[in-house]
């Protein structure tokens, strides 16, 4: 099991991230969450990692906030709750946001994350009500302060492409991002306000 990467960060498009780890490039899955904190290109950045093998493909995927690590865990050993839709609800929510649906049992705000039916959204508060992970440090491990991410030539269509690889349908995803005033913002500022107006 690899527990954790150090390396410099090299790529960014969500929701893959390529981190270089003395001369190795590593391919790591990340939620939005983690990519909202991501530093610039080329900082040097720990990810607390989880390694999925499977008979087809070994898919590595990657946390800057190691509740969010302990989130994916406990997620993926729900009932019809794969890696996929977890990351996909790691990015619809903090693991905070995520821990008060379940306290709450608010299955409203479950459903509105893409993947999730109301039976999947009650499986959830079910089997998690009494076995969340405890939200510890929720500190960034980054090794360098994060800062703004430069805009990307065609931020609009990097954050639809995004937002279809974390199971919105396409032409849902691009109406979203329309429904954003995107000028000036990177591709991650269109993706987190994009799923902050379809979760309010």
């Amino acid at each position: 099991m690899i527990g954790f990467l150090r390396g410099k960060l090299v790529h960014k498009a969500p929701p893959l991230i390529v981190l270089d780890v003395q001369g190795v490039g590593y391919e790591i899955e990340a939620p939005m969450t983690t990519f909202y904190d991501l530093p610039l290109i080329g900082a040097d950045i720990t990810l607390h990692t989880h390694l999925v093998v499977r008979e087809d493909a070994h898919s590595l995927f990657g946390f800057l906030k190691e509740a969010d690590r302990a989130l994916f865990r406990t997620l993926i050993k729900v009932n019809g709750v794969g890696p996929k839709l977890a990351l996909t609800i790691l990015s619809g929510q903090s693991a905070e946001e995520f821990h008060r649906s379940i306290e709450n049992n608010d299955t409203q705000a479950l459903v509105r994350l893409p993947g999730v039916g109301k039976k999947t959204a009650e499986r959830l508060v079910i089997e998690l009500r009494d076995r969340l992970p405890t939200l510890g440090d929720t500190s960034v491990s980054t090794a360098a302060s994060p800062s703004a991410a430069p805009v990307a030539a065609h931020p609009k269509q990097e954050a639809i492409s995004a937002l279809c690889s974390l199971g919105y349908k396409p032409a849902d995803a691009s109406k979203m991002v329309q429904a954003v005033n995107a000028e000036g913002k990177s591709c991650e500022d269109i993706i987190r306000l994009a799923l902050q107006g379809t979760l309010k």
